[in-house]
């Protein structure tokens, strides 16, 4: 039996990247799938081309009547039982430089879209009798870097509602985890623009000294939402090539 099979997700930002590859691996492992997204047209393509296993709808995480049209619209696949929080926008910024409204603005989708996520799914879930949400963070809601005030405290900030809501939503039989990708070869770090043989040049100081690739981060999810991973709540998983370890200081001795 397929590790998913029976479970029904809704997965933010699923249109493409992280999301498109997180969509394709639990339909792959025997889950349906609300495909939530913005990008209209690569969402409904991606729902059609996985057939009875998708449906998509237009969601901005950060309306509130939005997502109580979606959980409904994802039950009509079944009993919900996994919501992946991935939708993220990104800009680079000084914080001299960053006005009001652009932290409003990534403040809304990254952090405000995964409290609005979790505070919708959380009666479906709880009448289920239980399931997972998993909050994708960032290598940067661990550490930080210049020009980044306001992804980054946004990503930070997921890692603090994920903690808090595992422990009001445990007794519910809820897992709530965070996801904490690297560099990821997705449209958000190049691939429109850059080869992933470029793009592996940026890491070669890194534990792995490539880029990450989303089907990477997408297992880890999957994991996440499957029946393997049910005494883990409240914690981060990393996919960051070894980053959050340090960097490899090449005037040193190696192996």
């Amino acid at each position: 039996m397929a590790r998913l099979s029976g479970k029904v997700a809704v997965v933010t930002g699923g249109a493409r990247g992280m999301g498109e590859a997180t969509v394709r691996l639990l339909v792959e492992h025997g889950a349906r799938v609300l495909i939530a997204d913005v990008l209209d047209a690569p969402g409904q393509a991606l729902a059609d081309e996985l057939g009875d296993s998708a449906l998509y709808t237009h969601l901005d995480v950060s309306s509130e009547s939005d997502w109580q049209a979606a959980i409904p619209l994802a039950e009509t696949l079944g009993p919900l039982s996994v919501l992946v929080n991935n939708a993220a926008i990104i800009f680079q910024k000084t914080i001299v430089d960053t006005t009001v409204d652009d932290f409003m603005k990534i403040v809304s989708v990254n952090q405000l879209g995964v409290f609005l996520g979790m505070q919708a799914a959380f009666p479906a879930l709880r009448d289920n009798g239980g399931g997972s949400i998993i909050n994708v963070s960032s290598i940067d809601g661990l550490q930080s870097k210049n020009s980044l005030v306001a992804y980054s405290s946004t990503k930070w900030a997921v890692r603090g509602m994920t903690k808090a809501a595992a422990m009001e939503m445990g007794k519910f039989n809820i897992r709530v985890n965070s996801v904490h990708p690297g560099g990821i070869y997705t449209a958000m770090h190049g691939s429109d623009f850059m080869s992933r043989e470029d793009a592996d040049q940026f890491y070669q100081n890194h534990a792995l000294p490539r880029v990450g690739l989303p089907r990477e981060v997408a297992a880890l999810t999957a994991f996440l939402a499957s029946d393997e991973a049910t005494y883990s709540t409240g914690a981060e998983f990393i996919a960051d090539g070894g980053w959050s370890a340090g960097l490899v200081n090449d005037s040193l001795p190696q192996l």
